[in-house]
């Protein structure tokens, strides 16, 4: 067989594209060749590689599995109180609270579909929450409306509080604050917000301590190395070298200090030609990109932000995270969650799974919003 017409063979395709670097065929990701708004393309594929030509109707949604919910802003909320995000959104927004269906695309990411024919219930609960009363013990309120109602609910009391939070935070108190009301939002809300400041207070006590810790370690080594610079032993052994031995060791030890400013400088892309910094960028994003990829999280953007530090926006769990990695080892220095100060112990390949146990028990708290 011949590999090379295999990896030139062209196919078309019909896909949904969502945004970002990537396309989500039935079997595999596919590297975007040029973003495109999202909708529905007819992509032209070459190895791992697609091109968007021409916007196409949806293909392939009947034999995708359906899930039912009721609508809160863009997110389905179903069974378990569980908020998700919807994709590709028609241009006429559907009424908050309504009975909704979706398709799952093959990589998780929820297609709208429609809206079902309406109840008594969901007239009950926009007139409850248009006049901010609570659902209280409403009959014929079902579960997954009486969250999104919760959310909502949620939602009005975060713009009066100025207390953000994420639907996976509030999933445990959001039947609560259906019931309950305002009262309980705001309770819940101050909650997050304390346990936040708790942690915040932790992290910069712990940044001290590296802190002094450093100090202490750089007066140390400035003690070794006057010390060293009065050992007469290693005096007389530099002035034994031959002249030609000396100019060798200077010509390396110069050729040495050059080597690691420049791949500090890469790191920060200072000191690099246009096409040096543009390779440098694209082999990072690309790098950070396979790193989400594996732990099932999707790349969103990432900046560098000087010192040799990388924020990575991601969503994972229909979640939306901020983290702060080292762009050289991609060793998290601030996970954007509560993680008790282990933070330095994840990679960014790691990390979903921390987050994926803090979401599955309801511990999860989001620090940096965006």
């Amino acid at each position: 067989m011949d590999y090379r017409k295999l990896l030139g063979k062209v196919e078309l395709a019909v896909l949904p594209y969502f945004g970002g670097g990537t396309v989500d065929a039935p079997s595999r990701r596919l590297r975007i060749t040029q973003p495109v708004t999202p909708g529905w393309w007819r992509f032209e594929v070459k190895g791992r590689q697609a091109t968007a030509r021409e916007p196409a109707p949806a293909q392939g949604l009947g034999s995708l599995p359906r899930v039912r919910g009721h609508l809160w802003g863009t997110r389905l909320v179903r069974e378990g109180a569980v908020a998700e995000s919807l994709a590709l959104m028609p241009e006429e927004e559907p009424p908050r609270l309504s009975p909704v269906t979706a398709r799952r695309w093959h990589d998780g990411t929820l297609l709208f579909e429609g809206v079902e024919f309406e109840g008594e219930a969901e007239e009950v609960a926009r007139r409850a929450l248009e006049e901010d009363r609570p659902l209280g013990d409403a009959r014929g309120v079902g579960a997954s409306l009486r969250a999104a109602f919760g959310f909502a609910v949620l939602e009005a009391a975060s713009r009066g509080t100025g207390i953000p939070f994420a639907p996976r935070e509030a999933r445990a108190r959001v039947l609560d604050v259906a019931r309950e009301g305002r009262a309980a939002a705001e309770l819940c809300l101050r909650g997050l917000a304390d346990e936040r400041a708790r942690f915040l207070r932790m992290q910069a006590e712990q940044e001290a301590r590296r802190d002094a810790e450093a100090r202490d370690a750089a007066r140390a080594l400035a003690v070794r190395e006057q010390e060293t610079r009065r050992d007469a032993s290693a005096r007389e052994l530099a002035w034994a070298l031959t002249g030609r031995e000396r100019e060798t060791w200077e010509t390396r030890r110069d050729a040495s200090a050059r080597e690691t400013a420049r791949a500090l400088e890469t790191w920060d892309g200072q000191g690099l030609t246009p096409g040096e910094r543009w390779r440098a960028e694209a082999e990072l994003g690309a790098w950070v990109e396979r790193a989400l990829d594996k732990a099932g999280a999707r790349l969103l953007s990432h900046r560098r932000l000087g010192s040799g530090l990388l924020e990575v926006i991601y969503t994972f769990m229909g979640e939306r995270f901020v983290t702060v990695v080292e762009a050289a080892t991609l060793r998290v220095r601030d996970a954007g969650v509560c993680l008790a100060g282990a933070d330095a112990a994840v990679t960014l390949e790691s990390l979903p799974s921390v987050l994926k146990e803090a979401i599955d028990t309801d511990a999860l708290v989001i620090t940096r919003h965006v």
